[in-house]
């Protein structure tokens, strides 16, 4: 993996954590080899790893990522119990 193309990714995103599993989830999207998704969105060289391109994406801003809203949170008590039969 490019330390140089990881640099600029966590320009993007400031989480590491998140990039990582950023990265992970286009690295599978690449290899599954089928459907629009798996195309790369950047040129790309023939020594770049699957990983190297979805740095790159990233760091392009043609990736990104959102996080769910709350839409409904259970606290404490309110975790349905398992039934005793």
């Amino acid at each position: 993996m490019n330390a140089e193309l990881c640099k600029k990714a966590l320009e993007r995103i400031q989480n590491p954590n998140i990039l990582v599993n950023l990265v992970s989830r286009r690295v599978r999207q690449l290899a599954s080899g089928g459907g629009t998704m798996s195309k790369p969105l950047v040129p790309v060289s023939h020594n770049m790893s699957l990983a190297d391109i979805a740095l790159l994406e990233i760091a392009e801003g043609k990736i990104t990522y959102e996080l769910p809203t709350e839409t409904g949170v259970l606290i404490g008590s309110e975790i349905p119990q398992k039934r005793k039969h």
